[in-house]
């Protein structure tokens, strides 16, 4: 509309000034950083409870069976499979900014219950209400990441935005432990996790919405066929899981992957717990194995911008096995074992990371690349509970030993059909 100057004469409207919509890290800088930010209170709110809820589970609630205390990592997986599935489907309906935000509030009981629950069965719903925060969380700060970065640099904004999560992840671990050897096992260690809900929410708010970086990625990219502009969630489900022979391959490589964490987080700090080492040790070997997974994806996701994934998962699985592996080839000295098994599967696990969410993001089309990305998190997900419920029953029948050498096997297996299936796609 016009007005009029101090002389009253009438002058145009001046109409409000936009900030070209763009691709690219450069060109999203500020966005970009806000949401790394924001990813590291995602991957420090989980992080609460690598060192301290196995042990919470066998020494303040008692609990004998091993099945029995991975139950809250099975809950914690269950609940953040479906909702990563649910994610990609809901962003037809909901922007991704309401979904971060909506995912900062499911997590604000969290730190009280795990700090003040009076039974085990208070510990298992506030996994079940973890697994829904940092399925939302989680999955709509990388959905965003991609929407801003564009096709070129899918490899490197995965590996920043993993890497900010899972270094959060490690680092608490070691806090923690240290925290729990000084005041407790509860309620100091879990109750710094209120710093990081309330952080996650607050700098959620100031980020901005994607839906324009889409539609611009959507006219540059070209245009669907019939089968893709049909892309139903079901028809995403099945091609993403099994139909495309690619797509397969990185979601059983991402399940096995998970497995592995799912395994390790509930039987590492009883194993090594039962070889003598005390807590500020086991959260050590914690914390170091989501340092190194976590700092290692920004390589890493370069690496596989210029390289391809195959190579990086391929590989990375191989050395996750063989960090599984000597875990027990040295137990008689406890923490040389533990540290250089946190090392082998932080790297192992760096190398696959950026790789296969990139891959996923490869091999589809912006149409229904949400949801082609939450199946993918889903079938990794389901890991955690997979190797969860894996390592109880194993624990509880052959012994803490057999189980890690099982899971050692499966993920040298999951390497070579990752190595027979995936098919790396030319560059944009």
């Amino acid at each position: 509309m016009s007005g009029r100057d101090a002389m009253g004469h009438r002058t145009a409207a001046v109409a409000p000034v936009h900030r070209p919509v763009r691709l690219g890290l450069r060109e999203n800088g500020a966005q970009f950083t806000l949401l790394v930010v924001v990813t590291v209170s995602v991957g420090a709110l989980v992080g609460l409870e690598r060192t301290t809820v196995p042990l919470i589970g066998a020494e303040v609630f008692g609990l004998t069976s091993n099945l029995a205390v991975f139950s809250f990592i099975i809950a914690f997986g269950l609940t953040k499979a479906l909702t990563n599935l649910a994610a990609g489907a809901l962003t037809a309906r909901f922007r991704r900014r309401q979904l971060l935000l909506a995912g900062w509030l499911i997590g604000i009981p969290v730190p009280f219950a795990l700090a003040w629950g009076p039974s085990w069965w208070w510990i298992v719903a506030a996994n079940v209400l973890l697994g829904a925060n940092q399925g939302l969380t989680w999955s709509m700060t990388v959905n965003m990441k991609i929407d801003l970065v564009g096709p070129a640099r899918r490899g490197l904004a995965t590996g920043l935005n993993e890497a900010a999560g899972y270094a959060a992840v490690g680092a608490m671990a070691l806090f923690t432990g240290y925290l729990a050897t000084a005041h407790g096992l509860r309620p100091a260690p879990e109750l710094i996790g209120v710093i990081f809900v309330v952080a996650g929410f607050g700098l959620s708010l100031l980020a901005r919405d994607t839906a324009a970086h889409v539609a611009l990625e959507l006219a540059q990219h070209p245009a669907p066929n019939g089968e893709e502009r049909k892309a139903s969630f079901a028809t995403t489900f099945a091609r993403a899981s099994w139909r495309d022979r690619s797509l397969r391959g990185v979601s059983q490589a991402g399940l096995v992957n998970n497995l592995n964490d799912g395994l390790t987080w509930g039987v590492f700090p009883l194993l090594f717990a039962d070889h003598g080492l005390g807590i500020a040790a086991i959260g050590l070997i914690k914390g170091l194995y989501p340092l190194l997974w976590g700092i290692g994806q920004i390589p890493a996701g370069q690496l596989a911008d210029r390289i391809g994934r195959k190579p990086l998962i391929v590989t990375g699985m191989l050395v996750q096995a063989a960090g599984l592996l000597l875990a027990l080839a040295i137990l008689d000295r406890p923490l040389l074992a533990g540290i250089l098994s946190a090392v082998a599967l932080g790297l192992g696990t760096a190398m696959v990371y950026p790789a296969l969410i990139a891959s996923v993001s490869d091999h589809a089309h912006p149409t229904w690349r949400a949801n082609a990305l939450g199946t993918y998190r889903f079938w990794r997900d389901i890991g955690y509970a997979a190797g969860a419920l894996v390592a109880g029953l194993l624990a509880d029948t052959l012994g803490l030993n057999a189980t890690v050498l099982a899971a050692a096997g499966l993920t040298a297996v999951s390497g070579v059909l990752a190595a027979r299936w995936i098919t790396d796609r030319p560059g944009p």
